[in-house]
């Protein structure tokens, strides 16, 4: 079995095991570790500049490499960085709470999935934030840290796990990070770029009968969306799903106007355990991507 077949039957078992185990608590997670490690090195390196921050990227990088080549085992490394039954979780959590009617206990939840405002969202509003973080942290989640993972093993895994984590930190259109996150960003957006359509290709085999709107969607809308990762994903879903999502929203006291994606009726509360439902199947076909992969290895190997 060569290596990529390797690392492909490692990156199955990791997804197998979050789907069976989810996340290990905070307290003992090394994501969390990561985050405190570099909340430090922002504070000893924090200049409003670019410079500095191409320093904390290239510093954060090194040091998931390095913990993926200590970890030494991909279907470990896999299992901690990706987080599929946690975000469904939370967003069926969501979902629960407002087919319930209970708009508050939504709203107090959601901070947990989105960044958004969700002072003044109403179960649409609050529908569409959850479908959108499902489809653009399906990527970030899932996707992307299996794809590195097959690549380039642990050090692969746990090296985007650190990239992602950084933008997470840093990237956003803050006063405080709009330079020194920019390398932060910049090194997601190109970790992300394959991923995102890979996401999207699963989404049109979860949904078959929608792969003319699928397609039509993220060739089309994606490409007004101020992220070309997250516009993939989101117009993959939103057609999937025959709603529309996009539009209006707030982060703190900034307003953005986000391009519609998809076509039809805004998402309602039930529309959420429909994405999860696809979500899931994007999982699953994914596993079953990888191990068809294992065994077209295995049978080249043999000729």
């Amino acid at each position: 079995m060569n290596r990529l077949a390797r690392n492909a039957l490692a990156a199955a078992y990791g997804l197998g095991l979050d789907r069976l185990l989810g996340e290990p608590p905070a307290a003992v997670h090394p994501v969390v570790g990561f985050g405190r490690v570099m909340n430090r090195v922002e504070c000893t390196l924090w200049r409003d500049a670019r410079t500095p921050g191409v320093v904390y990227a290239v510093a954060g990088t090194i040091l998931g490499v390095g913990a993926g080549r200590l970890l030494r085992s991909t279907t470990a490394a896999v299992t901690l960085a990706v987080a599929g039954r946690e975000l469904r979780r939370v967003a069926g959590q969501i979902g629960d709470q407002c087919c319930a009617g209970d708009l508050d206990a939504a709203r107090r939840t959601l901070p947990a999935l989105v960044g958004r405002d969700p002072t003044d969202l109403d179960e649409s509003g609050i529908a569409a934030a959850v479908i959108e973080s499902l489809a653009e942290n399906s990527v970030d989640a899932v996707v992307a840290p299996v794809f590195w993972a097959v690549l380039a093993g642990a050090p692969g895994a746990a090296a985007y796990r650190a990239v992602n984590t950084m933008d997470a930190m840093v990237g956003h259109r803050s006063p405080r990070y709009r330079r020194f996150g920019w390398a932060a960003a910049r090194l997601d957006d190109a970790a992300n770029y394959l991923p995102a359509r890979l996401f999207a290709v699963l989404v049109v085999v979860a949904a078959p009968r929608e792969q003319r709107a699928i397609r039509a969607a993220v060739r089309g809308d994606a490409t007004a969306h101020p992220s070309a990762n997250a516009g993939v994903a989101e117009a993959a879903v939103a057609a999937a799903l025959g709603c529309e999502l996009g539009g209006p929203l707030r982060y703190g006291d900034r307003d953005e106007i986000r391009p519609r994606l998809g076509s039809g009726p805004r998402p309602q509360p039930a529309d959420i355990l429909r994405a999860i439902r696809l979500i899931d199947r994007t999982e699953r076909f994914l596993i079953g991507a990888l191990l068809a992969g294992v065994v077209a290895g295995a049978l080249r190997s043999r000729r």
